[in-house]
């Protein structure tokens, strides 16, 4: 093992959790600061740290600062409208004030099957404040659920990338890996959510941002199905580029044109410019909103935007500077030669690199392409689906300060770093936990 590796690791965290939460240093220079001591204690030119910080800072930005900007402005205007308190008040009156919590999971359950976790997440946040407003609970009674049944979907049930990327290494059967996904994913989304939800918003109070309401006319609310169709039209594109070009439908004579057209209007930039426009129309000229008025709701929605998108490129940095080193390859290979069973091997192996170097897609990909050698040619197909899902288990634990969804929460939810470590990083912890316990007893009679 390279104990310079590992060392120059352990102390780039320490420095930048250090940083964070002892010394209040703002979040963007401390993982920058933080990136810079690992790659100097590991050896690592200086000019090569210098260029792994700007290929960190721009591979994550890549898509980060698009959908970032674009559900800005989406939710915005959705939740200036009136739209989100019209959908509040039809969760409140549907499924009552204690069944919420579960709703909300299962919203997000079920749209991260086609959408990105980010696109979901800012799709919807507008209204959970909604809601959160009308009951006075802490908004982490409903975020918390809403975040659970995304994070659960985005990592376990395909077509999300992670999960058919791990089943494709691992040659495992898509089919089985869905049946398995839902049949873990639901009560590990129902633990990690709202019953998660339930003991931690009674510890931590949050309430939802402050929302300039003097322009809003209670009274002439946009209609909830207005809402949904315009929420549901990024979703619907982005569910229809997926399909069309899955392996589900690899089989099916497609046209090729048709396909690349989808690809292009399905994903998630050419969707959320699309519902922007929509919404833009919808919500505000057909409502007689004054130009300007709009302009300026999207205009300073960018405000609290930069600062996400700041905040995950520099997690991107330190996650870049952590991949370059070799680290999470090194410590999976050494945990390859301890004769640990498969499962429990994978799912530390993903857990390892996901604390390392932050992305869960990574984490996942990685680990599966480490255990693929280790499988033998008489594994089931059952066998392998329940690897998946352990990959994607550890794949989803202890999101911290290098993982741009950790930045996402924070903010979007307005609160501390501590806050999000108690709550966020607590919740997906017990969701990998319970993820890959769910597996172990399903592997047990099956």
């Amino acid at each position: 093992m390279d104990y310079q590796l590992l060392a120059a690791v352990i102390f780039g965290i320490v420095v930048l959790l250090t940083l964070i939460l002892r010394f209040k240093i703002q979040a963007f220079i401390a993982l920058l600061i933080s990136s810079i001591v690992v790659g100097i204690i590991a050896g690592m030119q200086p000019t090569d740290i210098i260029t792994t910080m700007k290929d960190g800072m721009g591979n994550t930005l890549g898509f980060v600062a698009v959908v970032v900007g674009l559900g800005a402005m989406f939710g915005a205007i959705l939740e200036h409208s009136g739209g989100a308190e019209a959908l509040a008040k039809y969760l409140l009156s549907k499924f009552g004030e204690k069944r919420t919590p579960f709703a909300l999971m299962l919203t997000g359950f079920f749209i991260a099957i086609p959408v990105f976790f980010d696109v979901g997440f800012i799709i919807l946040i507008p209204l959970v404040y909604s809601i959160q407003r009308k009951t006075k609970k802490s908004l982490l009674l409903y975020a918390m659920p809403l975040l659970a049944g995304l994070a659960v979907t985005h990592a376990f049930i395909p077509p999300t990338p992670g999960p058919v990327a791990v089943a494709d290494i691992l040659n495992a059967d898509l089919g089985w890996v869905i049946f398995f996904g839902f049949i873990v994913g639901i009560p590990t989304a129902i633990i990690s959510g709202p019953i998660f939800a339930k003991y931690i918003s009674k510890r931590i109070y949050v309430e939802a941002p402050e929302l300039e309401m003097e322009d809003i006319d209670i009274s002439n609310y946009p209609s909830v199905g207005m809402i949904l169709s315009i929420i549901g039209i990024p979703i619907v594109l982005i569910v229809s580029n997926t399909f069309l070009n899955s392996q589900l439908l690899e089989n099916v004579a497609i046209p090729e044109q048709l396909k690349n057209w989808m690809q292009m209007i399905g994903h998630p930039f050419s969707a959320l410019i699309i519902a922007n426009l929509i919404a833009w129309y919808l919500l505000g000229i057909r409502r007689k909103v004054d130009k300007e008025k709009l302009l300026d709701i999207t205009t300073k929605s960018m405000g609290p935007a930069g600062i996400i998108i700041l905040l995950t490129g520099a997690g991107g940095v330190f996650k870049q500077m952590l991949v370059n080193t070799g680290s999470g390859e090194m410590l999976a290979n050494q945990l390859a030669e301890s004769g640990i069973g498969i499962l429990f091997f994978a799912f530390i192996v993903a857990a390892i690199i996901r604390i390392l170097q932050g992305s869960s897609t990574v984490a996942m990909i990685t680990a599966a392409g480490i255990t693929a050698p280790l499988l033998l040619t008489d594994v089931g197909d059952i066998d392998k689906a329940l690897l998946v899902i352990a990959i994607a288990s550890g794949a989803s634990i202890m999101s911290h300060v290098n993982d741009s969804g950790f930045w996402l929460v924070n903010k979007y939810l307005g609160i501390t770093e501590k806050q999000t470590f108690r709550s966020w990083t607590v919740m997906t912890t017990l969701l990998a936990v319970v993820g890959f316990i769910m597996v172990s007893l399903i592997s047990l009679v099956v």
